[in-house]
């Protein structure tokens, strides 16, 4: 009986496996199997990324930043722990950051990358696949899309072409180029996984999602098309582990393009706002304002003389469309909003008693009060403080933003950093930039002691 079973098993898994042959011989006939790699680029077959790849290597380079900190160790930033070490300064500490660029102009030596990559660098090195390296000079950062530029002094550059990245389409295939793990160049391949990714930590996003493998070091690596042209620069994965999971996001071409424009032209990108306050649109909210229910943003507040009231804009009017583009909740109008450049055209579509009407503008610098931290008190100076933007007001952070520091001053050398947001000094709230004047009008608190929020993490920061 047990041979039966053993001769019937076998001639069962002989069919299942002549079946499975068939199946694939199928879907080989069909070219399935061979979805990795397609048949052809503008009529030439591709037998190999080689040949590509040869054009685009020599323009993506490793860059190594240095910075020099004063170590943040509690027992020299707490008062009463460095007075028992008898005042001494907490020692100073190198912190090294690796990651890629790419060159995008051959001539002047125009190199872009990650704002993380170089952040706060004292010292950028880049270095090239041939082997030169060079002292590269910063030209400007944009922390809220994560652009940074730097130049360096190079002759016999190969710089990359930039393709137009609205062009691209889910289902293309790419490759990312970059140096992961500081182990040297790098070349993987995949798709576009998504378009239009947004919500993930930075304030302005339009991410292109890829499952082309990215690693710590390919941060401000290119991701190119298979005719060799930029279409992105790498900037974050999604992964529990820290390594890659085939969830990898780039800063598309387009976008990258024209904050360096900025950079190049102003030293810093210079953003606008419509002058809207807005909420998500609900289907209670849809039937008390005679609209169809669906999505949109609902306007709350117009901003007297701004853009939006010139447009007509009203409270109650619901925006489905900005320039074409569907407006699903308020994070997609303030992401719109903040990438288009001062100036440009802002055509809205908004339905106002059951009826559609559409009302044009133009983007205008939002204007925010700024402070010199030395006006307020010495324990400040070297601080640059300014009122939120709109885009973190909206998020429902509320504080002054530490727009620029010195990295000499005090106030850096004991923890405080660009980017922090105040929200209270020795626990009294602070919501603007005039907060801050009437507190210390009072004069010189004995204590500073600072709530800021960094990363989404609140920490106490004591100035002495």
């Amino acid at each position: 009986m047990h041979a039966r079973m053993r001769t019937a098993r076998t001639a069962a898994e002989g069919r299942l496996f002549t079946w499975l042959s068939a199946l694939f011989l199928v879907l080989g006939a069909t070219g399935v199997a061979q979805a990795t790699i397609p048949a052809a680029v503008n009529g030439q077959a591709v037998p190999s990324l080689a040949p590509m790849l040869k054009g685009v290597t020599p323009a993506v380079v490793n860059i190594a930043s240095k910075s020099h900190v004063r170590s943040r160790d509690p027992y020299f930033s707490d008062p009463v722990l460095r007075q028992f070490f008898g005042g001494r300064q907490a020692p100073e500490q190198t912190e090294q950051s690796l990651g890629s660029g790419v060159i995008v102009n051959a001539q002047k030596g125009y190199v872009l990358t990650n704002n993380h990559v170089i952040a706060g660098a004292d010292d950028i090195t880049v270095t090239l696949k041939d082997g030169r390296a060079f002292k590269a000079k910063l030209v400007g950062t944009d922390p809220d899309t994560d652009i940074a530029v730097v130049q360096i002094p190079a002759q016999h550059l190969t710089a990359l072409p930039l393709a137009d990245s609205k062009k691209l389409q889910v289902g293309d295939f790419v490759v990312a180029v970059g140096d992961p793990f500081g182990l040297g160049q790098t070349v993987t391949s995949g798709i576009v996984s998504a378009k239009g990714r947004t919500g993930l930590g930075h304030t302005y996003q339009n991410f292109i999602q890829t499952d082309a493998s990215i690693n710590p070091g390919n941060s401000g690596g290119a991701l190119v098309n298979l005719k060799g042209e930029l279409v992105g620069i790498n900037s974050m994965i999604y992964s529990p582990s820290g390594a890659s999971a085939g969830i990898g996001f780039a800063i598309p071409s387009d976008l990258a393009q024209e904050i360096m424009q900025q950079l190049l032209k102003y030293g810093k990108v210079r953003r606008g706002t419509l002058g809207l306050d807005t909420q998500a649109l609900t289907p209670r909210m849809a039937k008390a304002l005679n609209v169809s229910a669906g999505k949109g943003v609902v306007v709350t507040q117009v901003e007297q003389g701004s853009p939006a009231a010139r447009a007509g804009v009203e409270p109650g009017d619901v925006i489905t469309q900005l320039n074409g583009r569907p407006m699903d909740d308020p994070h997609d109008l303030r992401n719109a909003e903040g990438l288009l450049p001062v100036g440009s055209q802002a055509t809205l579509t908004v339905l106002r008693n059951g009826h559609s009407h559409t009302l044009s503008t133009r983007i205008e610098p939002e204007h925010l009060a700024t402070l010199q931290g030395q006006q307020l008190d010495p324990r400040l100076a070297g601080v640059n403080l300014r009122d939120l933007p709109k885009a973190l007001r909206s998020q429902g952070v509320a504080g002054v933003e530490v727009h620029a520091i010195d990295a000499r001053s005090d106030a850096a050398q004991q923890g405080l950093d660009q980017g922090d947001v105040i929200l209270a000094v020795n626990q009294r709230r602070v919501t603007a930039v005039a907060d801050l004047k009437r507190l210390f009008s009072r004069g010189h608190p004995r204590q500073l002691m600072l709530t800021i929020l960094r990363d989404q993490q609140m920490y106490y920061l004591m100035l002495h």
